[in-house]
């Protein structure tokens, strides 16, 4: 079994940035990760608030972290982690791939947050095939047609501008009000082909064969229900920790995110959060950056001390 300094479970920003710190503190270090690097930024057309990049794709981005990673002699390994079994000195980390295992001195956990879903009719029947998470994969397929995007904060209106400026007509439908940045709320305000609908519940997503439109009632006193017709829909209502691989390490809050403190020490000796996945206020590229780093220079600390 390959035995690491430490081993990064994640290879989105956190788990990047952590990979940075880690080699440059001279620890051997390894991420494992089951899709490309870069985490959720790899869907977002574009980021503006990443500090001297001024605006960038996240794509790009994504490839430029990781590009960094290998320049400094990180390892990666395209795994599906399963568990992580805490043996003390050493952690046990098993994949499903082929049940490999590795063994680390610490382990890393920046495995992010995957997509919520709504859990309501046509939502299976329709994902993949007119129901998508992802603006930036899918978008271009409906480049002059009619679109809803469901959802009010950062991620869903910066998606819907971008959606707006490919499709004939956007309609927003938001469970309270949009609750993203000021300045971007301004901006899809102002595009003359959107229509957004407030404080609405979101019932069911109609059609037969394909998708063809989503019905919503208001939660306002008139209770107005209404059905749009569309081509396609995109759904943004938040975000679920990716974490049932540590739920037995005991690390984890009633609400599936890992319990830090600020190291990024979770109550496991040895094993560390970042990014994302960590029970925090704001989730964003540079707060996970942030987090990637203190983790990465906690986690090395810790390696000195058990190799003494």
């Amino acid at each position: 079994m390959n035995h690491y300094d430490v081993i990064i479970v994640g290879g989105g920003p956190a788990g990047l940035t952590a990979a940075i710190y880690a080699v440059r503190a001279n620890m051997k270090t390894l991420i494992l990760d089951r899709l490309a690097p870069g985490g959720q930024i790899i869907n977002t057309n574009e980021i503006e608030n990443y500090p001297g990049v001024g605006s960038i794709n996240g794509a790009e981005l994504a490839i430029k972290m990781f590009e960094h990673t290998q320049e400094l002699g990180a390892e990666f390994d395209y795994k599906t982690v399963i568990e992580i079994e805490d043996l003390g000195k050493t952690k046990c980390i098993k994949c499903e791939e082929d049940s490999a295992q590795y063994s680390a001195t610490a382990v890393i956990i920046a495995a992010g947050t995957s997509p919520r879903r709504l859990g309501i009719k046509g939502e299976e029947e329709f994902a993949g095939a007119g129901l998508s998470w992802c603006a930036i994969c899918d978008g271009a397929q409906y480049k002059g047609k009619d679109v809803v995007v469901i959802g009010g904060g950062n991620s869903a209106v910066e998606e819907s501008i971008f959606l707006a400026s490919i499709v004939n007509k956007l309609t927003v439908i938001t469970m309270f009000d949009l609750t993203a940045d000021p300045k971007v709320c301004d901006k899809l305000r102002a595009m003359e082909n959107v229509s957004i609908y407030p404080y609405q519940d979101i019932l069911e997503f109609t059609g037969e064969e394909k998708l063809e439109g989503v019905r919503f009632k208001s939660t306002q006193e008139d209770q107005t229900e209404r059905e749009v017709t569309c081509d396609g829909v995109f759904e943004y209502i938040g975000l679920e920790p990716c974490a049932a691989f540590c739920s037995s390490l005991g690390i984890l809050n009633s609400h599936g995110f890992i319990e830090i403190d600020e190291q990024m020490q979770t109550k496991v000796t040895g094993i560390f959060g970042a990014g994302d996945i960590n029970s925090k206020m704001l989730r964003q590229v540079v707060t996970a950056c942030s987090d990637g780093a203190i983790a990465a220079n906690t986690a090395a600390k810790y390696v000195e001390r058990i190799k003494e």
